[in-house]
C-alpha cells in the first residue's frame, strides 16, 4: 500500500480560502487516485494537522506480525503547503508530527520539504502576472512581489531570491519584492518608491497561495496608493490559487519522499521496449530530442515530433521524411497511439499537461525536466560485444553515466572504443 499523504495547510478566516486549500487536495487526489489523500490546517480551519496525520494512520491497514515498525508499510508523508521556510515548517508542523507520534509510535511520518521556488510554481506565478499585464508590454511593466512576510530572515531572503528569478526570466523593467507583515520594506512604501522612480504602469502581486485577509490587505493598500497617485495605474494579480502547477508540486514532494528512494539501486523496472513500426510522439524540438529521436528512429518507432519550432538536425529528419513533424504547440489528444512519449520542451506546464494525457491514456512517458513527473526513464547506455549495455541509478545522471563508462570500459576489447550514448532521464 501506498504511503497516504497529508497536506499541511495554513489555514485561513477566509472561507473562500479555505475552500480553495480543499479544491487544491482535492485535485491532487484525483491526480493520485489510488493514494489516501487529505488536509489538515495550522490553525484557523479544521481538520489540524495533528487531527488530520492521527487519521491517516488510523486508516493503515494493521501491521503483519512480524513487520517492522515503522516500515515501509506503516508511513504517512506530510507534505507542507509552505512557499518559504518560516517557523510552521521549521517548528510548528515538526511539532504536530510529534504528537501524531505519541499516539502512533509504530508509525513512521515522514516530512517531506516545502514547496520553494519550484519551475513549476515559477510559471504559475508568471501565468498571473501576464494575466494581470493585459495590452502592457512587460518591459514597460513594474512587478511589485508580496511576501507574507516571517519572523526567519532566511525565509524573507527568500522571497527576495524569487523576485529576482523573475526579474532574470521574466523581461519586467524591474520586480521589487515587498512584505505584507513582520519585516520591511512594506507595499505601501514600496509603492511609493518605484513611483518615485518613474514607474506608471505597475501589477502588485501577493505571493501567496490562498484568498484571506493577506489578500484583502494587497487589494486595500493598493487600492489606497493608486487613489493618491492618478498619474500611476496599478493592477492587481491574483494570489497562485488552486491550479495545476501547485498540484503537480505537491506531487512532486510526495513522490520524493518514497521509501525507494533511500534505497540502493535505482526504483524502476529495467525492460527493452520493442518500438518497431510503433508510434512514439515527442513534443519539444529542442536539445534533448535532438539526442533522442535519432536513437527512436535506430530502434524503428515512427516518430511524431510536436513543436513550433525544431533544431536544424530534427528540421532536416522531418524534411527527409524519417519523422512527421506538427509545427504547433503541443494540444490535448496529441498522444492518440502512442506506446511512448517523450515530454521535452522547456515549458514546465507543458511537460506536466503531456505526462498527464499520458498517465490517463497508460502511456508510458519520459519527462526531462522532472523524471518523478512522468513513468519511465531513459537510461545511460553504451554498445559493446553485440549487446546494449543500460545504467539506471536513482535519479542521479552523473552516477548512472560514470558507471556506463567504467562497463564500457571493461567490456571494450583494448584496440577498438565504441563511444556511450544516451543519458539517463
Amino acid at each position: 500500500m501506498s504511503a497516504p499523504l497529508v497536506i499541511a495547510a495554513h489555514g485561513t478566516r477566509d472561507a473562500a480560502g479555505e475552500q480553495v486549500a480543499r479544491d487544491l487536495t482535492a485535485r491532487v487526489a484525483a491526480l493520485l487516485p489510488d493514494i489516501d489523500v487529505s488536509v489538515g490546517f495550522v490553525e484557523l480551519c479544521e481538520p489540524s494537522v495533528t487531527e488530520a496525520l492521527i487519521a491517516a494512520a488510523a486508516r493503515l491497514p494493521e501491521p503483519a506480525p512480524d513487520a517492522v515498525p515503522g516500515g515501509a508499510g506503516r508511513r504517512v508523508v506530510v507534505v507542507p503547503l509552505m512557499l518559504g521556510t518560516g517557523n510552521h515548517v521549521r517548528a510548528d508542523i515538526p511539532g504536530f508530527i510529534d504528537e501524531a507520534l505519541e499516539r502512533f509510535p509504530g508509525v513512521s511520518f515522514d516530512y517531506a520539504r516545502h514547496l520553494g521556488p519550484a519551475p513549476a510554481l515559477m510559471a504559475a506565478v508568471d501565468r498571473r502576472l501576464e494575466e494581470a499585464r493585459g495590452e502592457w508590454s512587460r518591459a514597460e511593466t513594474t512587478v511589485v512581489m508580496v511576501g507574507r512576510g516571517a519572523v526567519v530572515p532566511e525565509a524573507n531572503a527568500d522571497h527576495v531570491r524569487l523576485s529576482r528569478m523573475h526579474q532574470e526570466v521574466g523581461g519586467w523593467k524591474v520586480v521589487e519584492p515587498c512584505f505584507i507583515q513582520v519585516t520591511t520594506p512594506r507595499l505601501p512604501e514600496t509603492l511609493e518608491r518605484v513611483a518615485r522612480d518613474g514607474a506608471d504602469k505597475v501589477v502588485v502581486m501577493g505571493h501567496w497561495m490562498f484568498p484571506g485577509r493577506l489578500r484583502t490587505w494587497t487589494r486595500e493598500q493598493s487600492q489606497a496608493f493608486a487613489e493618491q497617485h492618478p498619474e500611476v495605474e496599478v493592477r492587481l494579480a491574483e494570489v497562485i490559487g488552486d491550479c495545476e502547477e501547485l498540484a503537480s508540486v505537491v506531487i512532486e514532494r510526495y513522490r520524493e519522499m518514497r521509501p525507494d528512494r533511500r534505497l540502493e539501486g535505482s526504483p524502476t523496472y529495467p525492460a527493452g521496449l520493442l518500438l518497431e513500426g510503433r508510434l512514439t510522439v515527442v513534443v519539444g524540438g529542442g536539445t534533448v530530442s535532438s539526442r533522442r529521436v535519432p536513437k527512436l528512429l535506430e530502434a524503428g518507432a515512427r516518430v511524431r515530433l510536436v513543436s513550433p519550432k525544431a533544431s536544424t538536425s530534427l528540421t532536416h529528419l522531418a524534411e527527409t521524411g524519417a519523422i512527421e513533424w506538427v509545427r504547433r504547440s503541443y494540444e490535448e489528444g496529441d498522444l492518440e497511439g502512442a506506446w511512448y512519449v517523450m515530454a521535452s520542451t522547456d515549458d514546465p506546464h507543458t511537460n506536466e499537461r503531456v505526462a498527464r494525457e499520458a498517465e490517463q491514456r497508460h502511456t508510458f512517458c519520459v519527462r526531462v525536466d522532472d523524471a518523478w513527473g512522468g513513468s519511465a526513464w531513459t537510461a545511460a547506455t553504451c554498445r559493446v560485444k553485440g549487446a546494449t549495455v543500460a545504467v539506471l541509478s536513482n535519479r542521479e545522471p552523473k552516477r548512472s553515466r560514470a558507471i556506463r563508462d567504467e562497463i564500457n570500459a571493461l567490456l571494450q576489447p583494448h584496440d577498438e572504443t565504441e563511444v556511450p550514448t544516451q543519458t539517463q532521464a
